[in-house]
């Protein structure tokens, strides 16, 4: 096999799948290893999308070597000049944006709607992102000696890396990728293996954007091999990384035990109270769409409906009224309001979750299934799914499912559905639906969240404002918005005295 494919015609046919290789310095190369694994369609699990690099630790310090050669030409590049690039990748993707989105669903199983939002919010995000070169600006300050000039100044880290969930694989790995560069870093990009494809596409709109050879390498392998090395290699300066929990705060203490820097977006269990004034069929509408569509694989979803006993069984009602509407099918087609989960471990995640809500006592309102009816039989479809009777010592009520299925928890104080919310180990976002501006408002002070949202749906975001979670589901500063670029640079102070 040879070890530079032009970038043209980056897939030969192996097995009836093409195989696709790993970029590293301007060039596509195969793995040190030698070996393979498939990504595979969720919505039709006979389909094999691909064959891609089953990458080692050699694999990333290649890489690592690569971007440290390019390091010190891209810290001089303006960073002017380096939004150019975003600018072009602009243009880009607006022109493959049906591919793109085609491509995600297959890869992901949302559907194809979905995809084609998730496309346009990336786009978004690369309009904000491409004018931030601006902001890459120190402050003078005042010295006690009226002849010395005081100021501040802005330097890339160096090489740093980051590494991407399967849930938005386009938008989260340019959320992360354009403040990056632009700042002057270099990086390894590590995209989760479910969504092999979609980085190798990343990877080629960068190369076609004109990123020089180095700036960004792309490799794909198991993460704990692949993110092992990432995080203890102490040439990474950085690391940004998405992803659940346990697996952040493990790869925190790698990266930050060599000095280097870490920021993480991890878990939720977001909640979303209901009080009597509310508007029921707007608010239940609302935790349709965070806690429902795209499978409930956002970690910004609702996961827990918290609601006064006087309006629970009308909640539940509706809840259940609304989860029979959505019609769950084979994404690529046009239609379906939700396609398949992700891949087989959040189909057993699902499962697990919903067997065990059933026997500590939950009531299971409606789903709670794996479908299999029609085209659905060959891929990993589930119900929507709704419990009622959930307390705080419910499994359910405190960890992470990253699936469609939503808890009802009775309360009979709004202070008492405060305590409630705040009641995890998480604290990434939040919702409440009420008309009483002064509780809305006691609400903001008072609950334990980086995001919070009045009667406006809790996965709702938007790439201005700054964007991370407190307790466990946050490590680092925030990403996107004014704090976009902070985690990517150091701060030099200078004094002059001429």
């Amino acid at each position: 096999m040879s070890t530079e494919v032009n970038s043209q015609n980056i897939a030969d046919r192996n097995a009836g799948a093409e195989t696709y290789y790993n970029y590293i310095g301007g060039e596509w190369v195969p793995s040190v290893t030698g070996e393979t694994y498939p990504s595979v369609n969720p919505a039709h699990t006979e389909e094999v999308l691909g064959n891609f690099q089953k990458s080692n630790d050699l694999d990333v310090q290649k890489a690592i070597e690569s971007a440290k050669k390019a390091f010190p030409l891209w810290k001089k590049t303006s960073p002017i000049s380096r939004g150019d690039i975003l600018y072009k990748l602009i243009f880009l993707i607006q022109q493959e944006k049906e591919e793109l989105a085609e491509i995600i669903t297959k890869e992901v199983g949302k559907t194809i709607e979905a995809a084609r939002k998730e496309v346009d919010a990336t786009l978004q995000a690369l309009k904000h992102f491409s004018g931030e070169a601006n902001r890459l600006t120190g402050e003078t300050v005042p010295a006690i000696d009226p002849n010395t000039f005081a100021c501040t100044i802005q330097e890339p880290l160096g090489v740093v890396a980051v590494v991407t969930p399967f849930n938005f694989p386009l938008g989260i790995a340019i959320y992360k990728i354009a403040p990056s560069m632009l700042a002057g870093n270099t990086i390894i990009y590590k995209a989760a293996s479910d969504t092999s494809l979609v980085a190798v596409k990343v990877a080629e709109l960068f190369e076609q954007a004109g990123m020089p050879a180095g700036v960004l390498n792309m490799i794909t392998g198991p993460g704990s091999v692949v993110g092992e090395e990432l995080g203890t290699n102490p040439e990474i300066k950085a690391v940004s990384f998405t992803g659940s929990s346990d697996v952040g705060i493990h790869l925190g203490k790698l990266v930050t035990a060599h000095g280097g820097k870490m920021q993480a977006e991890m878990g939720g269990k977001n909640a979303t109270i209901i009080l009597e004034d509310a508007n029921l069929e707007e608010a239940v509408q609302s935790v349709v769409i965070s806690g429902f569509y795209n499978n409930g694989q956002s970690c910004t979803g609702t996961s827990r409906v918290i609601v006064p006993r006087s309006i629970s069984q009308k909640v539940i009602d509706l809840l259940v009224e609304k989860a029979k509407q959505i019609k769950v099918g084979n994404g690529i087609r046009e239609g379906y309001d939700n396609g398949a989960v992700a891949n087989k471990h959040q189909l057993n995640t699902y499962l697990h979750y919903v067997n065990s809500a059933i026997e500590e006592g939950a009531v299971l309102e409606y789903g709670g299934k794996q479908l299999t009816d029609g085209d659905m039989a060959s891929g990993y479809f589930v119900a929507p799914t709704v419990f009622s009777k959930v307390t705080k010592n419910f499994t359910i009520a405190q960890e992470e499912i990253f699936g469609p299925v939503v808890a009802v928890m009775e309360v009979d104080t709004y202070e008492e559905a405060i305590e409630l919310a705040n009641d995890t180990d998480f604290g990434l976002s939040s919702a409440i639906f009420t008309n009483d501006l002064q509780k809305a408002f006691d609400f903001v002070r008072k609950i334990e969240t980086g995001v919070t949202h009045i009667n406006i749906p809790s996965n709702h975001y938007e790439n201005q404002l700054p964007f991370g979670g407190k307790k466990t589901s946050s490590i680092g500063p925030r990403e996107q918005g004014s704090t976009a670029l902070d985690f990517w640079v150091d701060t030099k102070t200078v004094y002059i005295k001429p």
